[in-house]
């Protein structure tokens, strides 16, 4: 056995540890875009760092490009960042979409940051379709969506998120979420939504005038000259879904809301009012994993 003796000022030599070291954080960032080159769309310029990879599946049939983004960080907490920003040329026409539901995890300390930008040029089809963000209870999420369009620009978007996975139990009885939504067309501010729960988000979820006990939500948005002549079909389809559902068209933008007991009819039902509203085409195939 040895012993070591240390000298009265030993301290000095090691210093004692951080109460509450920084933690390692996740950032991701990716620049996309899309430009229209001898009568097809391709992806152009392509730029990514971090936690986000972009993946470009080939089409298996005659539709639009896709491009998939990938968090490889497998989830997000506080402090985690993410900023995605996709252009679509004059004439392009693409879908992007995210591999699988996002994780939104507890947060020792601070939001978890996701911003995404979208630019769509004359005469282009923008199709933004990531799948649900999960929240789990103490999460804090921040989220932004600023779309800006040409005249005659066509965009598809989707923003959801599930408040727990009821099927293991969960519940998000705390927390905070901050998520917005904003539209201009040719510069002009056509459209601007948000939701701000924090606090007690599960109190809050179940009154009747923010969401009637639901645990998942999703907003579908199509801004087309055009898409006053989907609502008919779109409120047909929302007269056979699972949760609850309502539909409003006006000015070139159509917007439909949805409350849902749970994650798995939240997946049900944004499906079938997205296969209505692309005319009855197979969503990506990440969606049908």
């Amino acid at each position: 056995m040895s012993v070591v003796i240390l000298p009265s000022d030993a301290a000095a030599y090691f210093p004692a540890a951080e109460a509450n070291p920084a933690l390692a954080r996740s950032e991701g960032t990716v620049a996309l875009g899309f430009d229209r080159i001898d009568g097809g769309t391709r992806a152009m310029r392509r730029y990514r760092s971090g936690a986000l990879q972009i993946r470009l599946p080939r089409p298996a049939r005659a539709e639009m490009p896709e491009a998939v983004l990938i968090n490889t960080a497998g989830g997000l907490t506080g402090g985690d960042r993410l900023a995605i920003d996709v252009t679509w040329g004059i004439g392009a026409g693409a879908v992007v979409t995210t591999q699988a539901a996002e994780k939104i995890y507890r947060s020792a300390g601070g939001d978890v940051s996701v911003s995404t930008t979208l630019a769509v040029g004359a005469g282009a089809t923008a199709e933004w379709l990531p799948q649900e963000a999960i929240m789990f209870d103490r999460a804090r999420l921040r989220r932004s969506l600023v779309a800006d369009l040409a005249a005659d620009a066509r965009l598809l978007a989707v923003e959801a998120v599930v408040f727990g996975r009821t099927a293991r139990g969960e519940a998000v009885i705390d927390g905070c979420i901050d998520d917005s939504l904003t539209l201009r067309r040719d510069g002009r501010l056509v459209w601007a939504d948000r939701l701000h729960l924090d606090g007690g988000i599960a109190a809050a979820m179940r009154r009747r005038a923010i969401a009637a006990g639901a645990r998942a939500v999703a907003t579908i948005l199509l801004a087309a000259p055009d898409s006053a002549g989907q609502l008919g079909g779109v409120r047909d389809v929302l007269g056979r879904i699972a949760g609850r559902g309502a539909a409003s068209a006006w000015d070139g933008i159509l917007v439909a809301r949805l409350l849902e007991p749970d994650g798995a009819a939240l997946r049900h039902d944004m499906m079938l009012l997205l296969a209505c509203l692309r005319d009855g085409a197979l969503l990506p195939r990440v969606w049908l994993c």
